[in-house]
């Protein structure tokens, strides 16, 4: 294992937007083995190719940047998901609203009638039916 460790000094290594590829590349090539399709399965290495070689890379900061970049979009889809869940989840509950001037979200209960409702972040008040 010495010698892993030799190779792999100074390089940047794995890291989420790898494995990302990895699936990715897993994901196509299992597509291209069911679909019979050449042309997939030689798109299926570019993920693989620019997986080994972010990893491989001496270049750290700059594959930092690029997961960063990454997680961002990665964040923001997998808290959609959460968020779309918990809605679902609370539907029988509460009803959301948007603020109509800062357009923030507002979640407030069920079968209360028509209410005042108060933005807490902007002060905000409106009236809706819940």
């Amino acid at each position: 294992m010495n010698w892993l460790r030799r190779v792999m000094l100074g390089r940047y290594g794995p890291d989420q937007l790898s494995i990302a590829l990895m699936i990715l590349y897993m994901v196509l090539s299992l597509l291209s083995r069911f679909t019979n399709v050449y042309v997939l399965s030689v798109i299926s290495l570019i993920p693989l190719v620019f997986c080994f070689f972010r990893m491989f890379s001496k270049n750290i900061q700059k594959r930092y940047q690029e997961n960063n970049i990454f997680m961002g979009y990665y964040n923001k889809v997998k808290y959609g998901f959460y968020n779309k869940r918990d809605r679902i989840r609370d539907m029988k509950i509460y009803k959301y609203y948007k603020c109509p001037n800062c357009s923030n979200k507002l979640r407030v209960p069920r079968g209360k009638g028509k209410i005042c409702i108060t933005c807490p972040s902007c002060k905000t008040k409106f009236i809706k039916r819940t």
